[in-house]
């Protein structure tokens, strides 16, 4: 994978990592439930740290991270969380269950080309990490869905 086609993928994570910073805050302010309320801020708070490392990422590679991003992922991350908040939270937490799987899907694939063409370099890692947190975000929608249902 080229220099360019990398800053482009990339600048897809920083655009959904955005997106999900402001969903979630969006989210916490709407929750009732103090716990899930907390769990939404942390988890913003983790996606915060996905954005900023992914930009660095960028930055090293000589590209600028999306200005796209920055403009509309806070807009639509604000106003989807804000609709989802209000169709309840067992519902909030199907769709987050989808986004952090499709992001997962998404981490997977680019790790496997980037170790596949690189081995594993510290950007791979970085990804994994990024990867992990997801799987921890989805595990804790799914834990919290399934403690609802009870």
């Amino acid at each position: 994978m080229d220099r360019k086609k990398l800053i482009s993928r990339l600048n897809w994570f920083f655009n959904l990592e955005l997106n999900q910073v402001d969903l979630y805050t969006s989210q916490s302010r709407y929750s009732r439930d103090p716990y899930v309320k907390i769990a939404f801020e942390r988890i913003a708070y983790i996606e915060q740290q996905h954005v900023d490392n992914i930009a660095d990422k960028i930055k090293e590679l000589g590209g600028r991270p999306s200005k796209t991003g920055d403009i509309l992922a806070p807009i639509l991350g604000s106003a989807v969380g804000t609709a989802l908040s209000a169709t309840g939270t067992a519902n909030v937490l199907r769709i987050n269950i989808l986004i952090e799987k499709k992001a997962m899907k998404d981490y997977k694939k680019l790790i496997h080309q980037l170790r596949k063409t690189y081995g594993n370099i510290e950007l791979v890692r970085l990804l994994q990490h990024n990867l992990f947190d997801e799987d921890l975000h989805t595990a804790w929608f799914q834990r919290e869905l399934s403690r609802m249902k009870k």
